[in-house]
């Protein structure tokens, strides 16, 4: 590369790393717990579920209670809601049926109750509350809403224009040096200097990995709208311009699971959402169903079923950009493996920490040069080179 090329480049870097810095540290900061959110509930006492074993709430076999029994007690423990959506789990007997005020309720006014479905027994009236709540939240949107959502998704987008122009600064950078090369002998900041570069090359993959879905996973609201106006609108076509469907003719939810099941069989449904949120029209019991193998068991198709009438409306893969949202959220945090690949994210996360903490201890510590002979550094392999 020419002398302005890096000069281009470096400049790149040197911004895109100030703008996203502090903000992608408290996005690692945070995430780290929130790796081993499962582990930390489990040992705090806060999982129900914790050494339940049995079938899971998801299936129709024997033993566990009609679907509607279970909606029956949820909205009798919560007198004048409607439901909103009611979660699976595929292990355990475990069932979430989620109430509020209305259909199209925001997040804050609902109330999610845990049943087990093999008794019938409330097991759990789930919390807003508690320091993981605080964290995913201060992570996810850092109590902004969609604002703050897409302001993060947006700092993911300048974390990667640092990390692929730093990688392009890296080949002039080593080209006097061995890789993994670590000057210890010399100067502190040159000890630095290489721990960034070398860290950064490490975990790079992963850092463009976790920075890329981070993004898609900031435009989950936006990607859900989308698809509620062009994927949704078009299979309830036939039922625009109607009145919205009152609760009191809700049909059986027992039934729509049937019609369901038999429109993808093999499949298992992971939760349902009711008429009128955005999940659903409003008219139908949206059965959003999951494959039976570790990829298809990520991506959810949904089987709109007539809420009143209990007869399927239409059954079809979320588009490209649902299925892109779907899978990058168990890579974002390592969901979709078991503790040693929690426990790797973990390390690459320490790692992305000291990268970001060496970049900016270099930053506010770097000697007073002009621009030129900042170049040089790069092109010299890290150290000071006088201006000619």
């Amino acid at each position: 590369m020419t002398r302005g090329t890096v000069r281009a480049w470096y400049l790149v870097h040197k911004w895109t790393s100030i703008v996203c810095t502090a903000f992608l540290l408290m996005l690692c900061v945070t995430g780290l717990p929130l790796i081993f959110h499962d582990e930390i509930n489990r040992l705090s006492g806060g999982d129900v579920a914790a050494g339940m074993t049995g079938q899971g709430s998801s299936g129709a076999g024997p033993g566990l209670l009609p679907l509607d029994a279970m909606l029956a007690r949820a909205l009798a423990a919560r007198p004048g809601e409607v439901p909103l959506f009611m979660a699976f789990d595929n292990d355990r007997p475990l069932m979430t049926i989620t109430t509020g005020p209305r259909p199209d309720a925001p997040v804050a006014e609902m109330t999610m109750q845990i049943y087990n479905r093999a008794t019938g027994e409330l097991a759990e009236i789930a919390s807003e509350e508690g320091v993981m709540h605080f964290l995913l939240q201060l992570h996810t949107d850092m109590f902004l809403g969609l604002p703050g959502m897409l302001f993060l998704g947006a700092m993911g987008g300048v974390f990667v224009a640092s990390i692929v122009s730093g990688v392009v600064l890296y080949a002039p950078f080593m080209r006097k040096l061995d890789f993994g090369t670590l000057r210890t002998s010399r100067s502190r900041r040159l000890k630095w200097l290489d721990t960034h570069n070398l860290l950064g090359i490490v975990a790079l993959a992963w850092m463009l990995v976790v920075g890329l879905t981070g993004v898609i996973n900031a435009l989950a609201t936006p990607i859900m709208q989308l698809w509620q106006a062009d994927e949704l609108a078009e299979m309830t076509r036939a039922y625009a311009g109607r009145p919205a469907l009152p609760v009191s003719r809700y049909g059986s939810l027992d039934r729509a699971m049937a019609e369901a099941r038999r429109a993808r069989p093999g499949s298992n449904p992971q939760f349902i959402a009711f008429p009128g949120g955005s999940f659903s029209s409003r008219h139908h019991y949206a059965v959003f169903l999951q494959g039976d193998t570790p990829l298809t068991e990520r991506l959810l198709t949904p089987a709109l079923i007539d809420a009143e009438t209990g007869r399927l409306t239409d059954v079809r893969p979320l588009p490209w950009y649902g299925q892109a949202l779907l899978l990058s959220q168990p890579l974002h945090f390592g969901d979709y493996g078991a503790l040693p690949l929690k426990i790797l994210w973990a390390v690459l996360d320490l790692f992305t920490i000291l990268i970001l903490g060496s970049g900016l201890y270099l930053w506010l510590g770097k000697r007073r040069a002009p621009l030129p002979a900042r170049v040089r550094e790069v092109e010299s392999g890290g150290e000071w080179v006088p201006a000619e």
